[in-house]
């Protein structure tokens, strides 16, 4: 299988490497088309968003007005804060200038002439690999006022990396834009959609990181080659982070549509001691998670998925053996959650409280039945009532996770609360009780 992200090529950072494999090849070939030819040739390839939502690509830049004395702006979001997510930083790591040349033809296809490429704070490392790479490439020649020059275009643009500051708000579009305005990562209310009113008032267009390093291949192939990858409806590769129990935790490039089961054994190895699957996360931790014992036939990519009750999100397969503790697991989600809401929206900021709040006391043993309908009930009425999708992140997980797994959460309250009943028995046999001193 040809990877088209992560390419088996060593040394494939270094920028005189990446152009002796015909680096900038798609760049100078895009510069000869109209922009609306690139924008047709990423619609038709049906190349869809890496970051989570898995919208149309070619679409969203059609959105982009054609005239406007306005400037327009090109943001790649690298906030890669979502927990059992960590392929972006492959890229950033191992293929940098083809992110960069897929910029390029981009901000070219939308008229962008600033491009902002925002990075969670936590990405040291990967900020000063990719910097680094900005840098070679600005040295010669492909980006800014020297583009003219070596493309032989009218068009130019610059490039800039933004640290985030370590908020998982900031990895929505809208919060992202107010990071790089200076202001505080809150979401905002849509309409306006970005291409209207984005930074600083102006037409903007967000696209993530593995969706832009997609560009390059398919402008030089072209859309058909591109659309027969994988499953037609979500054509291309996957970067698949794979962790939790498995042999072989890392991140696979690999087409769409390939089962889930064969990404868990045949590509990560399997579970460790042979034991079984309990449950699966396919897309991150804000995704449905999947019972280990319904995973034939499930197939990695967004409408399989869907089918399945689940979405793709951002491709983080997280995967626990039979002897998970999942209350656990969703108390450290639910935490998660709570701690990164902006606070912006009553339902989430109460809500996601609420659920951390409850699942502790079932960690501790001290919970009832009541509460797992308690967490269902709060999970529905944060979904759905948020700005932004941080509710829906909140909600799922422990929503569908409780009504999934009934049957373990009714078990494991029904043994705490016996256990509890012992404990308080035995207390009490234990316990000394003084005798009333004897008068004469």
């Amino acid at each position: 299988m040809e990877k088209i992200i992560l390419p088996d090529i060593k040394d494939l950072h270094l920028i005189d490497i990446y152009i002796q494999h015909g680096g900038f090849a798609a760049a100078k070939k895009a510069f000869t088309k109209t922009t609306d030819d690139i924008i047709d040739e990423v619609k038709k390839s049906g190349l869809r968003g890496r970051g989570g939502a898995a919208f149309l690509a070619g679409l969203k830049w059609s959105f982009m007005p054609k005239s406007t004395d306005k400037p327009k702006y090109l943001c790649i979001n690298g906030d890669e804060s979502e927990p059992g997510s960590f392929k972006d930083r492959q890229i950033f790591e191992y293929n940098p200038h083809q992110l960069i040349e897929g910029i390029l033809i981009t901000a070219y296809a939308i008229q962008a002439k600033i491009v902002y490429i925002y990075i969670r704070g936590e990405y040291h490392k990967w900020i000063k690999l990719m910097q680094k790479a900005l840098d070679d490439a600005y040295a010669r020649g492909f980006i800014g006022e020297k583009m003219k020059e070596t493309f032989g275009t009218d068009f130019s643009c610059e490039v800039y990396i933004h640290k985030g500051a370590g908020a998982y708000i900031c990895g929505e579009e809208s919060s992202l834009m107010n990071s790089l305005e200076g202001q505080r990562g809150y979401p905002r209310v849509k309409p306006p959609f970005p291409a209207q009113n984005g930074l600083w008032g102006n037409p903007t267009t967000i696209n993530n990181v593995e969706t832009i390093t997609n560009v390059p291949p398919i402008i030089n192939k072209g859309w058909e080659w591109f659309s027969k990858i994988g499953e037609p409806r979500h054509p291309g590769t996957l970067l698949f982070g794979v962790s939790g129990h498995v042999n072989k935790p890392g991140v696979y490039e690999l087409p769409t549509g390939t089962l889930l089961t064969d990404i868990i054994y045949k590509y990560a190895g399997g579970v460790p001691g042979d034991k079984k699957i309990l449950c699966v996360i396919p897309g991150g931790s804000s995704m449905p998670p999947l019972r280990g014992d319904q995973l034939e036939g499930v197939k990695m990519d967004a409408e399989s998925l869907k089918n399945a009750g689940s979405a793709i999100g951002t491709g983080g397969v997280i995967v626990m053996d039979e002897d998970t503790d999942l209350v656990k697991v969703l108390a450290r989600i639910a935490h998660f959650y709570h701690h990164e809401s902006c606070g912006q929206c009553t339902p989430c900021r109460e809500g996601t409280g609420w659920l951390e709040k409850i699942l502790k006391r079932l960690v501790k043993g001290e919970g009832s039945s009541s509460d797992l309908d308690l967490l269902i009930s709060v999970a529905t009425n944060i979904e759905g009532n948020t700005i932004c999708a941080l509710g829906e992140a909140a909600a799922w997980p422990v929503r569908f996770m409780v009504t999934r797994f009934r049957d373990y959460f009714e078990e494991r309250v029904s043994k705490e609360v016996s256990l509890s009943v012992k404990n308080k028995v035995h207390s009490m046999r234990n316990t000394s009780i003084p005798l009333a001193p004897v008068t004469r």
